[in-house]
């Protein structure tokens, strides 16, 4: 099992939740968070005054995959999330030892 861990642009949510769907992954966590990277933020102007933006508006997906899953999951979220513009995101995957169903007691695949 894998933990995909995605940060896109706000507005590409829900093209990546619908290609996502279709490949029948069925939960996902969404979290609004700010960071930067390459893009390094940007000047705003605000009552006359100009300042810096060092953290621009993200969408953190957290997505627990089977490992026969993880390839088509990166696929349909870089396809979903990709303008071709700097900010763009990034998907980071990592293990995932054991997962538990609260409700259930399941565990392991079973329990995602």
């Amino acid at each position: 099992m894998k933990l995909i861990t995605a940060v896109i642009k706000p507005f590409k949510l829900d093209e990546v939740r619908e290609a996502l769907s279709t490949l029948g992954v069925q939960g996902i966590t969404v979290s609004e968070v700010k960071g930067f990277g390459r893009q390094k933020g940007h000047t705003e102007l605000y009552r006359g005054a100009e300042y810096v933006v060092d953290f621009l508006p993200k969408v953190k997906l957290d997505i627990a995959v089977d490992d026969a899953l993880v390839e088509r999951v990166i696929e349909a979220i870089e396809g979903a999330a990709r303008t071709g513009k700097i900010g763009d995101g990034k998907i980071f995957v990592a293990d995932l030892e054991q997962v538990i169903r609260i409700r259930t007691g399941e565990t392991g695949p079973a329990a995602i």
